[in-house]
């Protein structure tokens, strides 16, 4: 099936201006991105979707994606910790609510259930659910107990033979990126960041044993020696990185062609914007965002300057911070880590596709039709994004998911 998509303005994913053109796509591809007024004008197709003068964009890619973390802002949870069936209910619904936001693309940074996410990504796969594309995950495996909080465990116990283990296990179960929580997390247990939940030799096992096997590490990781333990991992990417010191940014800047960073600031502006209930006390909680986020507006910056790549996602899935709001990271980038509406868009999609290792997030030939058409202009204001009513048209594989009755001229 063909598809063409004219009178757009289109946002290609490299950070380059708005150019008026014209797209067309063959089956799940992009086949043609032609410019000018007239682009595409005699080419015919199965269906044609009038953008009159939208913005066409990829779609967007959460590179910290917690499905399994229940609360989106169709349903909030007051509880982490979900029976397993309403947490299956909880995943799916996230990631229609993901897609329905404009994410065509997901890479989990960690499950609270065991095999939920290789469950559901073969489900979205196959089309039975809506979602997008995932890239699972393990549960968060940290030493038990050590952040005060049961949201890991330790598969298969401890030591370099468990590590083995453990990934010989996540091979075998489908899982594709492995999640090691190497840091404590002040915002659940004070005072815990610099705590460091794995031995160098486990941390020397599970670099040769998840190589060998094929599978990403994912990292939470805020102190000196936690990120550096990443690092030594061979991390895919590294979250948070908070409190790294001059030495380990250095180690994040020679790694830069391997390694992504995603900061996570949304959980910590929602935090500090977060009303709890009486009985709820947050305080730790807040003084931790505040002096991360401080702390992340210096550090952002100047590794972006040193040519790191930077994604998008911010810990969404907590009451306080639901999934669906994820495309506000953007404005966060925006207004705390200086950079250009388009520059935050890039991370969103070219450099999201880059940590998917798939061709998404550009609007380029050859790239798979992950597509939105947008009202507005989100190379002015991003924050445009974070309304689902704006999106126009939602398109994932080259096949229109949701539309407004009026682009699909024909």
């Amino acid at each position: 099936m063909r598809t063409v998509i004219r009178d757009v303005f289109i946002f290609d994913g490299t950070g380059a201006a708005l150019r008026k053109g014209a797209v067309l796509i063959d089956g799940n591809t992009i086949a043609s991105v032609e410019l000018g007024d007239a682009a595409l004008a005699d080419v015919s197709a199965d269906v044609e979707i009038a953008g009159a003068g939208r913005t066409l964009m990829p779609g967007l890619v959460e590179s910290h994606a917690h499905l399994t973390w229940g609360s989106s802002v169709e349903k909030i949870y007051h509880q982490f910790i979900l029976p397993h069936d309403e947490l299956k209910v909880a995943a799916w619904r996230n990631a229609r609510v993901l897609l329905d936001h404009g994410f065509t693309s997901a890479w989990s940074a960690g499950a609270l259930g065991d095999g939920i996410e290789v469950e559901l990504a073969a489900a979205i796969d196959r089309g039975d659910t809506p979602g997008p594309r995932l890239v699972p995950s393990t549960l968060e495996r940290s030493p038990e107990g050590a952040e005060g909080v049961e949201t890991g465990d330790v598969f298969n116990g401890r030591g370099p033979d468990a590590i083995r283990g453990f990934v010989a296990y996540c091979k075998a179960s489908g899982i594709r990126s492995i999640k090691l929580v190497i840091s404590g997390e002040d915002a659940l247990k004070p005072g815990s960041s610099g705590d460091v939940h794995y031995t160098r030799e486990e941390i020397e096992a599970v670099a040769v044993a998840a190589r060998e096997a094929g599978l990403a590490i994912a990292t939470h990781a805020y102190s000196p020696e936690a990120v550096g333990l990443a690092l030594d991992a061979g991390a895919r990417i590294i979250y948070h990185a908070s409190y790294a010191d001059e030495a380990t940014l250095d180690r994040m800047v020679a790694a830069r062609d391997t390694t992504f960073y995603a900061p996570g600031p949304g959980v910590s502006v929602a935090a500090l914007e977060a009303s709890p209930p009486p009985h709820i006390d947050m305080s730790h909680m807040k003084a931790s965002a505040a002096d991360r986020l401080e702390r992340e507006a210096k550090i952002v910056p100047a590794l972006k300057a040193r040519g790191v790549r930077i994604l998008i996602g911010g810990d969404y899935g907590f009451p306080f911070n639901p999934n669906g709001r994820n495309a506000r990271d953007l404005e966060i980038f925006v207004d705390r880590f200086g950079y250009t509406p388009a520059e935050a868009l890039q991370a969103a999609t070219a450099l999201g596709g880059e940590l998917m290792g798939l061709p998404v997030g550009q609007v380029r030939e050859g790239y798979l039709a992950d597509l939105l058409l947008v009202d507005g202009d989100p190379t002015v204001d991003v924050a445009i994004l974070q309304d689902k009513t704006r999106l126009a048209m939602i398109m994932k594989d080259g096949v229109v998911y949701k539309a407004l009755a009026e682009v699909l001229a024909a």
